[in-house]
């Protein structure tokens, strides 16, 4: 019995023999005027911006979803971030328990 192909949700999109296509190369940008002064001062960032002296390391942990649901109606109650309260928490351990 020959296998049966399992395409991916990207194989779907662009199809079996196809490549996906980058539609930034059709966009002509050329058309586009320069930006004055006053819409630089008025622009912001985007993204998060670093807090402290070096901005925070992206990780990727799994906890338990008890555990993590804990956390976010903590941080709820607190009006924080659920993730800036797990920096917090662990903050404290590493300050008490390993330095």
């Amino acid at each position: 019995m020959p296998k049966r192909s399992v395409l991916s949700a990207r194989d779907r999109r662009v199809g079996r023999k196809g490549r996906a296509t980058d539609g930034r190369r059709m966009i002509d940008f050329s058309d586009i005027p320069e930006s004055s002064g006053e819409q630089l001062r008025i622009m912001r960032r985007v993204g998060r911006p670093p807090l402290g002296k070096t901005a925070r390391q992206l990780v990727a942990i799994r906890l338990d979803p008890a555990v993590l649901n804990a956390l976010r109606r903590e941080a709820k109650r607190r009006d924080v971030g659920y993730q800036t309260l797990i920096n917090e928490v662990l903050a404290r351990y590493t300050a008490r328990n390993i330095a």
